[in-house]
């Protein structure tokens, strides 16, 4: 089999979707984002509807700061959360979204090591 192929496992719950494409099933994300335009004295609309999305999406250890929110869950949870919070920010008038999702070591929560030049 190639680099690019899939295969199925036999007896998992979902044997519709790839192995390479379940290995999300396992690993935990921490998502840091921040929307634009930026408003010193209040939190723009743009910017509650995307925290709201992603409080609403169950997530772990939300984090909300004055110029970014963080959170850190199962990687479906945050994929998901991902989806909502750039539909909920761009419907309430975010000019621009900006994020960034880092691959958790799930025994203990730190991020995983870089290994080479991946992009």
């Amino acid at each position: 089999m190639t680099e690019n192929q899939f295969h199925y496992e036999e007896g998992c719950s979902r044997p519709d979707i790839p192995v390479k494409a379940r290995y999300v099933d396992r690993v935990r994300l921490k998502l840091e984002f921040t929307t634009e335009p930026f408003d010193l004295d209040e939190p723009p609309p743009h910017a509650v509807a995307a925290r709201e999305a992603v409080r609403d999406a169950g997530l772990d250890a939300v984090d909300v700061g004055p110029f970014g929110t963080s959170a850190e869950g199962r990687a479906e949870a945050v994929l998901g959360a991902v989806d909502e919070l750039l539909r909920a920010a761009v419907a309430a008038g975010a000019t621009r979204v900006s994020l960034q999702v880092n691959v958790l070591d799930a025994a203990d929560g730190t991020a995983r090591a870089a290994k080479g030049n991946d992009a």
